[in-house]
């Protein structure tokens, strides 16, 4: 086995007396774990940054029961498959001491969590896979998946003691016959068997707790969301509540936290850790000094700013943290850059707000793309899934516990009336939200083709092409988005983004003697690339004024257009680019009601 500790400056573990973090790989092979979250197969033959101090903070937390509420690819199932390797005393009678050994857990506290190691009984279950289209769908998944954990423990059980009644209710829920009372009581009857049987209090874990209540709700037809969450309350808190001395402790994960739908009501030994919290912060993600090692260790420490800049920018608690998943298929790639994280599912929670928003809305979304831009909101973390669209801030808390915002205002973690700056962390997630307001413009143009349309006319000066495009959007626009100047201007901003070698465009800034209203800058062309090499065209600066009346004819509508053409020039709002790439356009572009007149100039 080779490992790499980094300098003493990343004494994250000093409390456990051992030096984090640790990069271990057996094999020396430098495999990455890509597309694989179990702990065994991952410890055994890949490379893995050593999270095994998250047992120790486990287990000397005292908690009854603790909800890590982290987005999806940040580690969840990685840790809780961990937990289940070190806690479990094996179904088979072996033992998994290499699996851990030179390991953190294995040097913290002079090798005090050693006892630990194979001491308790776990029911581990998974219900990312409690997923469908209807109530029936979600159950049968859930019934299969509660069957085979108990079918895991039948040879044990099969030596036991066990009464007539309580062996013929596990042989009906291991073969699939139980009835429905069956299952929703199962995790506590097969905690209170495994009691009796080891002698010793049952750990639980239940990995993405709250993938069946997501499906119930974003189901078609309304969902059967009160299905899933009446059976997950009966299912959970009797284990989790009622257990007693069954119990020793349980863990859960998820990306919600649902504790106000009556999933956990009744339970009073909850305790939360979201990413607001100070506890376990650095057990989810990668910290900059964990990638710096990782990256050494892989040969590839000189892309360490570029991982940055595409990957960090979390925080969670105190932490400063990266997106793990991305990290690794970054490494992978060969330092390519690309947005690995939208690729592991739907990014459906953006595009709905994209696809939905007013121009109020779509404001705030378009602020997040400002140098140091953010959102102000409060973050509800208890937060229910039928408010969104009825609580004006639950989407903006949605998405930070999606992962698709942060904030650096982590103080108060249960304060849901704190206004905390909200900001996106990452190139990665700034690229899923130009994505998601692409394909709502483009379908506002009429598809993406005629959206290129316009952006090319944009780009060329072509007047007769902006003016046809511009008019096929309005004509699919309601009339209640496009009643002033400031919704017009939004409008066009949203229809900009995304244009082929120009970077986001910039809206509102101060320049010359005033604020012009939409600038497109040339993106800036990487070195080593094709455009380097004078492979593509040169592109001029483009910046546009836009006017609004309501009540002007369409002559009077085309002076308006030259009127700001004219205010670009004489305000001076791209004075300072001049003599740059391929000179500059100039667009004043007049809207009244859902006519709409252009003028443009070309400036070399």
């Amino acid at each position: 086995m080779s490992y790499m500790n980094i300098d003493q400056s990343a004494k994250c573990g000093e409390r456990f007396g051992v030096l984090a973090p640790r990069i271990i790989d057996r094999t020396g092979n430098k495999r990455l774990p890509i597309g694989r979250d179990g702990f065994a197969a991952i410890a055994g033959d890949s490379v893995f940054v050593d999270k095994t101090l998250l047992i120790a903070d486990v287990l000397d937390s005292n908690y009854g029961v603790t909800l890590f509420c982290r987005p999806r690819r940040f580690g969840k199932t990685l840790n809780m498959t961990m937990l289940k390797s070190f806690l479990e005393v094996p179904v088979d009678g072996g033992s998994n001491k290499n699996l851990f050994e030179g390991t953190a857990i294995w040097d913290a506290g002079d090798g005090r969590y050693r006892d630990s190691l194979g001491a308790f009984p776990v029911i581990s279950l998974s219900l990312r896979t409690a997923k469908g289209l209807s109530w029936d769908d979600v159950y049968g998944a859930l019934r299969n998946l509660i069957s085979a954990e108990y079918c895991r423990y039948r040879a044990v059980l099969n030596d036991a003691n066990t009464g007539e009644y309580e062996w013929d209710v596990f042989n009906r829920i291991c073969d699939g016959k139980g009835s429905p009372d069956d299952y929703a009581d199962s995790l506590l009857f097969l905690a209170r068997l495994l009691k009796s049987y080891y002698k010793k209090p049952v750990v639980i874990l239940i990995d993405e707790y709250d993938a069946p209540v997501m499906a119930g709700y974003s189901a078609p037809n309304g969902g059967f969301y009160a299905e899933v969450v009446s059976f997950a309350k009966r299912w959970l808190t009797g284990a989790l509540k009622d257990g007693g001395e069954a119990l020793a402790f349980a863990c859960l994960t998820g990306v919600q936290r649902i504790s106000k739908e009556s999933v956990f009501s009744d339970l009073n030994n909850l305790v939360v850790s979201t990413p607001l919290s100070n506890s376990f912060d650095e057990y989810f993600g990668f910290t900059d000094y964990e990638v710096r090692a990782l990256a050494e260790y892989l040969g590839h420490g000189d892309h360490v700013g570029e991982a940055r800049s595409w990957y960090d920018g979390y925080r969670f608690g105190s932490t400063d943290v990266y997106n793990p998943w991305s990290v690794l298929n970054y490494f992978d790639r060969g330092c390519v850059p690309g947005v690995y994280w939208a690729n592991t599912s739907s990014n459906e929670i953006v595009g709905e707000l994209v696809r939905t928003a007013d121009m109020e809305t779509l404001e705030q979304v378009y602020s997040l793309f400002d140098e140091g831009g953010y959102v102000v909101a409060p973050l509800d973390l208890g937060l229910v899934f039928p408010d969104i669209g009825v609580r004006e801030s639950a989407i903006w808390s949605m998405l930070y516990l999606a992962g698709y915002l942060t904030t650096d205002l982590t103080d108060e973690p249960d304060n849901d009336m704190e206004m905390r700056p909200l900001r996106i962390p990452n190139t990665e997630i700034l690229r899923i939200f130009r994505n998601e307001i692409v394909r709502r413009f483009a379908s506002v143009a009429g598809d993406r083709n005629r959206l290129l349309r316009l952006h090319s006319g944009l780009c060329n000066g072509d007047e007769a092409t902006v003016t046809e495009e511009l008019a096929g959007a309005l004509a699919s626009t309601s009339f209640f988005d496009i009643v002033s100047e400031n919704s017009c201007h939004l409008f066009l901003l949203g229809l900009c983004f995304g244009i082929p070698g120009y970077s986001d465009p910039v809206s509102n800034r101060e320049s010359g003697h005033g604020r012009f209203d939409i600038q497109l800058k040339p993106a800036i062309v990487k070195e080593g690339s094709l455009a380097a090499f004078g492979a593509a065209p040169k592109r001029p600066f483009v910046t546009i004024e836009v006017k609004f009346d309501k009540r002007l004819d369409d002559g009077a509508l085309m002076e308006l257009a030259n009127q700001g053409v004219r205010q670009i020039a004489e305000n001076g709002y791209d004075d300072r680019l001049s003599g740059i790439n391929a000179g500059r356009l100039r667009w004043g572009i007049a809207f009244s009601g859902k006519h709409v007149a252009v003028a443009c100039e070309r400036v070399e």
